[in-house]
């Protein structure tokens, strides 16, 4: 956990005009913040109560643990630029990602920079949260180091952490699931209060299927036509705070059913997303779902120039950088998985687009980020551990591929989708990423 200081500002300054914005601002030179190098972001929260219910949920969130033996965590991400802040987060057991959003609305100060920091919410910064009152002055700084929140009780900074190496993998999963989403419903508050409040009590272990009867959203165990699938519906427990304060929340889904995602619209400029995998023992970090996008690797000076070409927060469609930089789609799809695998990609639903978070860019990350692409190289290094075995009709070619202990038989190419006999293959039937034994079929014979 991150050092914290928590120390109080001079209230009488602040008591006596709590209303001053320009007072207010001018606590951060008071306090000797270099504004001008430490900070992307200073000043204050238009609508600080609300902004303060969101980021306790955010908290709620990643203190969470639906699996016994995960680790419990407290590092939310926050990415500045583009006039809005973003704070990410993951469970600790990773099967639920949660990001709220400061658009320009929300938001009255400057952006000096753009950037990403990670930082721990400890107890002092929970406890302030919880006690901002409705129409309470809020400032708040997010630099590269530190974050700070000051009221007039006091001021509390976390300071920037390690960011988690499953939190990364997390992120590039997340953000793959989310581009293929496609909106399913829309619920009024009232609707969403409704439909949490009718989640069976305890952990379900079942899938739930949510369906509108009428003008009454519900969940049912049966599936239906239009019924959109939510593993571990009892994780939506989480927003019960948040949802009586929304002003409406839409509902996404993946076409295969392997994530759902609820957006909560807050008004003001603000918004809060709520992403589950499709069961609670599955993190998002291990689903692999770019794998084969990795297979063909691009030169590391276009990833490097991708880098330097986009800011913090900045969004971009896949489709029109295709055209406005001359790039064929293939190149670009490439392209938007390397940084995704370094997690330097996320995906807004609202928007629909792509946007950048400024990590420390290191490419060595989409290997080691990615054990079974990893694997796979090490078996087309090593000599007959991949061998034709035959071609098939329609472009199907079978493979014997090297195992722990046995030899697997893989087949690839044609239209449909690849197979193995390793247990991997058996157990997930492709829903979490290829094995790599298909992996190593394809980058061979493909």
């Amino acid at each position: 956990m991150s050092d914290f200081a928590y120390s109080y500002a001079r209230p009488s300054a602040l008591e006596q005009r709590p209303e001053g914005n320009a007072l207010l601002l001018s606590a951060f030179a008071e306090e000797g913040l270099d504004t001008e190098t430490a900070c992307f972001f200073w000043g204050r929260l238009r609508n600080s109560w609300l902004a303060a219910r969101g980021l306790s949920t955010l908290a709620k969130v990643v203190a969470s643990r639906f699996v016994p033996q995960s680790i419990a965590l407290r590092d939310p991400i926050v990415t500045a630029g583009a006039s809005q802040l973003r704070f990410e987060a993951f469970s600790s057991c990773n099967g639920v990602y949660a990001r709220l959003d400061l658009g320009p609305e929300a938001l009255d100060g400057e952006f000096l920079s753009s950037g990403t920091t990670n930082v721990d919410f400890n107890e002092p910064m929970v406890n302030a949260l919880a006690r901002i009152s409705r129409t309470e002055p809020v400032l708040l700084s997010v630099g590269q180091q530190e974050v700070v929140l000051e009221r007039a009780a006091g001021k509390v900074v976390e300071r920037k952490v390690a960011l988690p190496e499953r939190w990364i993998k997390g992120l590039t999963s997340v953000q793959a699931y989310l581009a293929l989403m496609e909106e399913k419903l829309r619920l009024t508050r009232v609707q969403a209060v409704q439909l949490v409040q009718s989640i069976p009590a305890g952990s379900s272990k079942a899938d739930y299927y949510l369906v509108l009867r009428g003008v009454r959203p519900s969940f049912t165990p049966v599936a239906s036509a239009g019924a959109v699938q939510v593993g571990g519906v009892h994780r939506l427990r989480l927003l019960d705070g948040l949802l009586p304060l929304c002003e409406a929340v839409r509902v996404y889904a993946t076409p295969d059913g392997q994530a759902s995602a609820f957006v909560l619209e807050l008004g003001g400029g603000q918004s809060f997303l709520l992403a589950l995998s499709a069961d609670v023992w599955r993190g998002f970090s291990g689903e692999g779902n770019q794998l084969e996008t990795l297979m063909d690797e691009l030169p590391a000076e276009w990833i490097s120039g991708a880098n330097r070409l986009f800011r913090g927060n900045e969004v971009f469609n896949p489709s029109l950088f295709a055209l406005e930089h001359d790039l064929a789609p293939g190149t670009v799809e490439r392209l938007c998985a390397s940084l995704s695998a370094m997690g330097l990609l996320g995906f807004d639903l609202a928007d629909n687009q792509h946007f950048y978070r400024r990590l420390p860019f290191k490419l060595g990350r989409i290997l080691s980020m990615n054990p079974r692409l990893k694997n796979a190289r090490a078996l087309l290094d090593a000599a007959d551990d991949v061998q034709l075995v035959g071609l098939g009709a329609g472009g199907r070619t079978e493979a014997r591929v090297r195992g722990t202990d046995v030899w697997h038989t893989v087949v690839v190419g044609g239209a449909e989708a690849a197979r193995c006999t390793c247990p991997w293959f058996s157990s997930h039937q492709g829903q979490r990423g290829p094995c790599k034994h298909i992996l190593a079929a394809q980058m061979r014979f493909l």
